[in-house]
């Protein structure tokens, strides 16, 4: 029977929660009714900046410039929202977590319903010439798993039912998306940064945004952790280096989305990341079960912290590089400023505790010492070694009470930054870390007091690690699946690619238990050698023609041996077969469709290489996916697509709402406007 499909009547599938009342979930659920709000606002604007191009009356100018006013600052405020949901980052850790420094998850992007029903019924009848009436559950199917993909829960079932999703979108891509006409269907996604709604006609804003969120679920498996447990910090490792693999291959794969935060430079600043919190979560793992007191444990233990505090670095210096630093939440440049400060001092009283707490004595290897000594020290300055620093208990006392001091100012550094920022000031648990480690360094200073040294020289410890975190390939971004649609027949033929001729009937009637022809190929078989003499050709067959039926059983999936078996009895009244030509014409030129971003269109020529020009004969015809090139454009007087990249020039001064900029076209270079919304 058939159902019909509302979110009313939804069963939820496994790996997905919509019911769920987490905090969580709750965010979530806030993110989307402000980018709802922020698309209010850009309407208003929109309009607002047409009627100011429209009118030459100075008095509509003064109360259009200052609804104008109103609505930037409006919208300002809603981004500062969007900015604090982004910063909200202890609703994601481990409900136990008390004891570790907290974490940064990506939020879902958030995405509008998509109705596939009427035009897949429709394409059905018109391309495949079935009744859309018949495949009315499968839509529904693929309906209720994209529905489900809205809210997956935060574990591997989450994971993989995006990956279930995102292994089904190539195959109905085949079956429904031509390369010469559009499906009538937009895919809707918010910008996670900025609530900016971007819009596209084909999957692969749908493709990209599946990848994102899978990379944004694993951060958040990640980030709930009990990092408390080896196992809950290999997980946590193991979550981040896979988020930062899938991000990569969104990077790699989907070259020109058109959202801001799926952007190169945004999508390599939250692989560094990811990398970052999984290096940090590696430390974690190696200082559990407590450091041995002893100059190499210690002095390993000074390697490992530079090295954490090396990558946040790096990652706060690509998100304060224009575009990224006009909408990266500011808490997230600060918590990686606090984290580079905060382990770069550990660093700092690591080696200090090395050389003040471990003179070297009779009994200890000094070759060993003077080894590892060397490996903490990139350089040393002219003239000293190791083995001078390790013996001279003087020179060893000064170094070792320089690194504290070091450490000291680091640790109020960490300090001063956490205090700047009001969404860091909710995280008691990371001030009480960044206090208890300032107050360490502060003993050991006072059980070696003595003011008067001042040190020539002192090195950050070298970022040596044996412990590298590093990218994951995601084995689940493909799951094995079944095609929803299989039944139209083999995608070799029955894709929206190929044009074929309406099913014609044949009336078969062998003579002397001849056909006349004689069949090839997988499935669906083909006829080849057709007697032009024979009744099945005066009846209308052709050479090269597809048998889809024979009488009433439906062998689009049928080899030749099976087809010849149901041939093989016919009487000499004979059967009714159902067969395809495929129609090898040149496809039409490429169509313009357009890309909506905030409300305004943009314009993109979509170049797909369907078919193979040289390949004309349909025998031998070898049906080969190519992948499409698409150049996205803004349309304006001058010329008609020209290459859109992201703005790079610096905009520091201003907000990014303040004045149009390529990231939001503004509406008034646009006079038609778009009635999506």
């Amino acid at each position: 029977g058939t159902r019909t499909h509302s979110t009313a009547t939804y069963r939820p599938l496994d790996g997905c929660n919509p019911f769920a009342q987490t905090g969580r979930s709750k965010l979530q659920n806030t993110r989307a009714s402000l980018n709802q709000q922020i698309i209010k606002q850009m309407r208003m604007r929109a309009g607002a900046e047409n009627l100011l191009k429209a009118s030459s009356n100075n008095k509509v100018k003064e109360m259009v410039l200052l609804e104008l006013s109103y609505v930037n600052s409006n919208l300002q405020l809603l981004m500062g929202e969007l900015e604090g949901l982004n910063s909200s980052v202890e609703v994601y850790q481990n409900t136990q977590e008390t004891a570790n420094i907290p974490l940064i998850a990506l939020g879902l992007k958030e995405t509008k319903e998509v109705d596939y029903s009427t035009l897949f019924k429709d394409f059905i009848l018109e391309h495949y010439s079935e009744d859309g009436k018949d495949y009315e559950d499968e839509i529904a199917d693929l309906m209720d798993l994209r529905q489900a993909c809205r809210t997956p829960s935060r574990n591997e079932a989450g994971v993989e039912l995006l990956a279930k999703y995102f292994s089904h979108l190539p195959l109905v891509e085949s079956r429904f998306f031509s390369p010469s006409r559009q499906t009538g269907i937009f895919f809707t996604w918010y910008d996670s940064f900025t609530g900016v709604p971007v819009c596209q006609q084909n999957l692969s804003l749908e493709k990209a945004s599946i990848l994102f969120n899978m990379a944004a679920l694993y951060s958040q498996i990640a980030t709930r952790s009990d990092r408390q447990t080896v196992a809950g910090l290999e997980e946590a490792i193991s979550s981040f280096q896979i988020a930062a693999g899938t991000l990569n291959h969104l990077k790699e794969t989907f070259t020109h989305t058109p959202s801001y935060d799926m952007s190169p430079a945004m999508l390599s600043m939250l692989i560094r990341m990811m990398l970052a919190q999984a290096q940090e979560c590696l430390f974690e793992k190696i200082a559990l079960p407590g450091i041995r007191n002893q100059f190499s444990s210690l002095m390993k233990m000074a390697q490992e912290a530079s090295r954490v505090s090396e990558i946040y670095d790096q990652v706060h210096q690509s998100m304060i590089q224009t575009p990224i630093k006009d909408n990266v939440p500011l808490f997230w440049s600060t918590m990686t400023q606090v984290k580079a400060n905060h382990y770069r001092s550990m660093a700092h009283f690591f080696v200090a505790s090395a050389l003040l707490d471990h003179q070297l004595g009779p009994s200890d290897d000094e070759d060993q010492q003077e080894k590892t000594l060397s490996q903490v020290y990139d350089r040393l300055p002219e003239g000293r070694s190791p083995l001078d620093i390790l013996k001279n208990k003087d020179e060893r006392t000064r170094i070792g009470k320089a690194h504290i001091r070091r450490a000291i100012l680091g640790h109020e550094e960490a300090l001063r930054i956490y205090g700047l920022c009001h969404h860091l000031n909710k995280l008691e648990a990371l001030q009480d870390i960044l206090k208890a480690s300032h107050q360490r360094s502060l003993n050991k200073s006072s059980e070696n007091e003595n003011e008067e040294d001042l040190v020539v020289f002192l090195f950050l410890p070298s970022a040596k690690t044996e412990h590298k975190a590093e990218m994951e390939v995601p084995a689940t971004t493909k799951v094995k699946v079944t095609d929803f649609f299989q039944r139209l027949g083999p995608l070799s033929v029955f894709s929206a690619k190929q044009r074929w001729t309406a099913p014609r009937t044949i009336r078969l009637r062998p003579e002397d238990r001849d056909l006349g022809f004689t069949l090839k190929g997988e499935t669906p078989v083909q006829v080849v050698s057709l007697d032009p003499l024979s009744p099945a050709a005066a009846d209308g067959l052709k050479e090269g023609d597809y048998i889809v039926t024979v009488g009433n059983t439906d062998c689009k999936w049928l080899g030749v041996t099976e087809v010849m078996r149901l041939l093989k009895d016919v009487d000499e009244e004979g059967i009714d077969i159902q067969v395809v030509s495929v129609m090898d014409s040149n496809p039409p030129m490429p169509t313009k469709s357009a890309t909506f971003c905030g409300n305004l269109p943009k314009t993109y020529s979509m170049i797909c290489l369907a078919y193979n020009d040289d390949d004309k004969n349909p025998k031998s015809r070898k049906v080969t996916k190519k992948s499409s090139f698409i150049s996205w454009g803004l349309k304006n007087k001058l010329k008609s697509a020209s290459t859109l990249s992201l703005p790079t020039a610096d905009h520091s001064g201003t907000l990014p709402w303040n004045k149009p900029c390529p990231t939001f076209p503004s509406s008034s270079s646009y006079n038609n406007d778009s009635a999506l919304y």
